[in-house]
């Protein structure tokens, strides 16, 4: 999968009538949505049936992290759902990773994409050393991402300051998830590791999940379109 359109725009909601609003308005200025496990929790497989049914290619971010054996449940229970994208924690370790996608690949032709998670654009590199990870961000993603390639994954998440060397470690091929992305301006919230549009676009992203500069927008189409204007200047 590599959308015409690399903005996934993060629906943070519980409220099931303004996710689908929102998807609905966001069709053809996005090329996807995604529903993470504040709105899946809440809502369950029926409530992301009725965001699904805006026609939008949806990201499933639940970043399941567990044994082996219940990851590769966890992925099969969703199948059904046929996202677009669904991830793990690559921090589960390679059997972890490689059980999710060998669950993934029984969907034959409806296989998602199984994206691992790096390091969450939340944490810092004394974050990562209060959890008892020697080394910087940019060493501790690295290792992570050849982790989950070797695991047979499509990809990982990453803050937009590990594209360069991801990309260039990992190959074309190799998706590259991008979540911490502000437009130029925007309040940056309790993001750390962020970059504009624009920028992590140049550097290799594939997708760029961007959430609050477009729903907390009075206008969210209007917002979605002048940031997929942007990544044509």
């Amino acid at each position: 999968m590599s959308p015409k359109n690399p903005i996934f725009c993060a629906l943070d909601t519980t409220d099931t009538d303004r996710a689908v609003a929102l998807a609905e308005s966001l069709k053809g200025a996005v090329g996807g949505v995604k529903i993470g496990m504040e709105f899946f929790n809440a809502n369950g497989p029926a409530g992301y049936a009725k965001v699904a049914a805006a026609g939008v290619p949806i990201f499933l971010d639940l970043k399941l992290h567990d044994i082996p054996n219940t990851v590769a449940g966890g992925i099969r229970a969703v199948l059904p759902l046929k996202p677009a994208i669904v991830n793990v924690h690559a921090a589960g370790g390679i059997a972890m990773m490689r059980a999710a996608a060998e669950a993934a690949a029984e969907a034959g032709d409806a296989r998602p994409l199984v994206i691992a998670v790096t390091m969450l654009t939340s944490l810092d590199e004394g974050d990562l050393h209060d959890t008892g990870v020697i080394g910087t961000p940019a060493d501790h993603v690295l290792r992570l991402a050849n982790l989950a390639a070797k695991a047979g994954l499509d990809g990982v998440v990453c803050s937009a300051h590990e594209i360069s060397t991801l990309r260039r470690e990992l190959g074309p091929d190799f998706k590259l998830i991008v979540p911490g992305i502000r437009p130029a301006g925007a309040d940056v919230a309790d993001q750390k590791r962020i970059m504009t549009p624009p920028q992590a676009l140049s550097l290799g992203a594939d997708v760029l999940v961007i959430g609050r500069p477009i729903t907390g927008a009075s206008n969210p189409h209007d917002a979605a379109a002048a940031i997929t204007a942007s990544l044509a200047a």
